[in-house]
């Protein structure tokens, strides 16, 4: 280790300064993000308040303490009480004034300030892939201090664009911080490698406005066409049709990801869950109308570089390679294998977002002079 990496390391390990840092959660796959981060923190000596939007399985899943600050559960019903659940936060916060606020979406940049602190946001949705994104990206950029992205983030957001190599779903599924629990398979009556995850989606988040998926034909089709070979489950964001709901997961939320490890094929028409699952080495079909190449989004198209993800805007086609990959005895094994030479460079995201905000500013100056720096956490 040379002299000034060994400075590095020191200065991390000594954290002169406690932090106060909020952060703001709206979905389940950001609780999982930050969770993590959040622990590290309050085990260094940082105080940390954290605000949570009640939706979808949000709160569901969620075990770190934290306040309620939005209860909205359209898109336009969350444009139109913004103001209202910025002045909420702020009340909920009382006399406490981070020194950072952070989170996903529009609403950290806001409460940050009105509160009169310093804002960044992790974001991994691209503007090109949706208007409304780009829309609400222009409305916040000039009030945060920078965005950290994917390095695999296809649109450029100028001087405040920090990139990383790692993905935000690293934060939680890397095998530094993921065990499987096999325990899961005897919740779901099943043996491991034997059945197939079916996971759809709700289309009620703002990146999935003029987004579809799969259709009611197509997903009793899928059914019939896997459970031949497969045992079959169905997790769902929204409402299934009775034809189908002896098919629905009956376990908690909080383990889909166990479910998902033991799992021989996943199949879904959602965004975050089909980059879960590839990342855990469990072969994924992805079909939606984000798969196109004026809206499709980076890390998506690198999974698929590396063999992890199969994309397809054609569900008739979905259905399909489904069925194959179902007869096929060693594709989990195959899946593993690309899983492990895919995640041998990237940095570990948790230590690196504690680092980067236990030394906000300072941290936002050193990386944007010094990205390499971001190769010290692995």
């Amino acid at each position: 280790m040379s002299w000034v990496s060994e400075q590095f390391f020191i200065a991390r390990e000594i954290n002169l300064q406690r932090m106060k840092v909020t952060v703001i959660i709206s979905t389940p796959a950001q609780y999982h993000f930050y969770k993590n981060i959040v622990r590290d923190l309050e085990r260094r000596g940082n105080e940390v308040r954290v605000l949570y939007r009640d939706y979808g399985e949000t709160l569901e899943v969620a075990e770190i303490e934290g306040e309620v600050f939005s209860r909205v559960r359209t898109n336009w019903d969350r444009i139109l009480k913004l103001p209202l659940d910025v002045v909420r936060a702020k009340k909920l916060l009382g006399s406490f004034k981070p020194d950072v606020v952070t989170g996903f979406e529009i609403y950290a940049p806001y409460i940050a300030k009105v509160l009169g602190s310093r804002s960044f946001v992790f974001y991994d949705s691209e503007p090109r892939s949706n208007r409304l994104l780009a829309i609400q990206m222009k409305a916040y950029l000039p009030f945060v201090d920078s965005v950290i992205t994917p390095y695999t983030y296809l649109d450029d957001l100028g001087k405040k664009h920090l990139r990383v190599n790692s993905f935000k779903e690293l934060a939680y599924l890397h095998p530094k911080y993921f065990n499987p629990d096999p325990s899961i398979l005897d919740e779901l009556g099943v043996d491991k490698g034997s059945y197939a995850i079916l996971r759809f989606n709700a289309f009620d988040a703002a990146h999935d406005i003029g987004v579809g998926g799969f259709s009611y034909r197509d997903k009793v089709e899928l059914v019939n066409r896997l459970k031949e070979d497969v045992d079959v489950v169905i997790s769902s964001e929204g409402r299934i049709s009775r034809e189908l709901e002896k098919y629905v997961l009956k376990i908690s939320k909080k383990k889909i990801h166990h479910a998902i490890y033991f799992a021989k094929l996943l199949v879904t028409d959602t965004q975050t869950m089909a980059f879960e699952s590839a990342i855990l080495g469990t072969p994924t079909i992805r079909s939606n109308k984000f798969v196109d190449p004026k809206k499709e989004m980076g890390n998506f198209m690198e999974l698929e570089r590396h063999g992890l993800l199969i994309n397809t805007k054609d569900p008739r086609k979905a259905i399909e390679l489904a069925e194959q990959m179902a007869k096929n005895d060693k594709i989990k094994e195959i899946w593993k294998r690309r899983k492990k030479k895919f995640l041998k460079d990237k940095i570990d995201i948790t230590s690196f977002m504690v680092w980067f905000i236990e030394n906000y500013p300072n941290s936002l100056r050193e990386f944007k002079e010094n990205p390499e720096l971001q190769f010290q956490f692995r």
